[in-house]
């Protein structure tokens, strides 16, 4: 009888597969410069620390060159990564490949990425030079939103923009929403997102987080006020349908928080 093959981690194995996105995507502006954010993967960092407590559990851990990486352990493969673009590639391809029991989601991901960028000077050259010609694009404010587009949606060829120009203008278009896919690819893992605010009373913090549990139809939402993040200190919220599950006062609370709820009952 032929015997299968089962690579670590699959239905078979005695091991349990968990994926964990952490750091911030960075946005190429040209092959120079990029967009990104303050996310260090500190947090994402100490999740996977908890989860390696757990000797049965392996890691896929995408993350940017940027960010802080887990401890070297033969059971985390790291995936480096860079853009959403990147980002969203790299999920599909695990997501397609591996079964998991739980998809971390703690990287900060772009909202937008540069469409298009030019100097001042040449939008207002070709924009005068259009009207000149056709000053029936001001007859109509939709007319004239065509016009604005289609001059600002010719991205640069340079590989280094130059610098010579005073004021460099740059269009951003909205990035998909990562982490759409996750449950979308695999039902039934338990999805941990993240929902980060700046400056905001609890009770709001709170509802946003249950209305991102639900668009995202994830199990769990880490909701967490920029704020009230230091050095010593990271509370977060750990939100379910039911309400606030726990509370953490530090990441590494935070962690265990999270480890706990993803494997209970697992």
């Amino acid at each position: 009888m032929k015997q299968k093959t089962v690579a670590a981690g699959d239905s078979l194995s005695t091991k349990k597969r968990v994926l964990i996105t952490a750091g911030g995507t960075a946005e190429p502006i040209d092959q120079v410069r990029a967009i990104t954010n303050h996310s260090t993967g500190r947090l994402g960092q100490e999740i996977a620390k908890a989860f390696l407590a757990q000797t049965t559990i392996e890691i896929d851990y995408i993350t940017t060159r940027q960010a802080l990486l887990p401890t070297a352990n033969p059971r985390v493969r790291i995936h480096l990564i860079e853009s959403t673009n990147d980002l969203k590639e790299m999920m599909e391809e695990l997501l397609t490949s591996h079964t998991y029991q739980a998809v971390i989601h703690s990287m900060a991901v772009s909202d937008f990425t540069p469409a298009a960028s030019l100097p001042q000077e040449e939008l207002l050259q070709k924009l005068y030079q259009e009207l000149t010609e056709k000053p029936e694009y001001l007859d109509s404010f939709t007319e004239f939103q065509h016009l604005f587009q289609e001059l600002t949606t010719v991205q640069s060829t340079e590989k280094k923009i130059s610098s010579a120009s005073e004021h460099l203008l740059m269009v951003l278009k909205q990035n998909p929403k990562i982490i759409h896919l996750i449950k979308q690819l695999q039902p039934e893992t338990r999805l941990v997102g993240f929902k980060l605010l700046v400056g905001v009373e609890k009770e709001e913090l709170l509802d946003v987080a249950r209305t991102n549990l639900k668009k995202n139809q994830a199990d769990y939402v880490l909701a967490n006020d920029l704020e009230s993040i230091n050095e010593t200190q990271h509370i977060g919220y750990l939100v379910s349908e039911d309400g606030v599950v726990a509370t953490g006062h530090t990441k590494q609370e935070i962690a265990a928080l999270i480890v706990e709820a993803v494997t209970k009952g697992a």
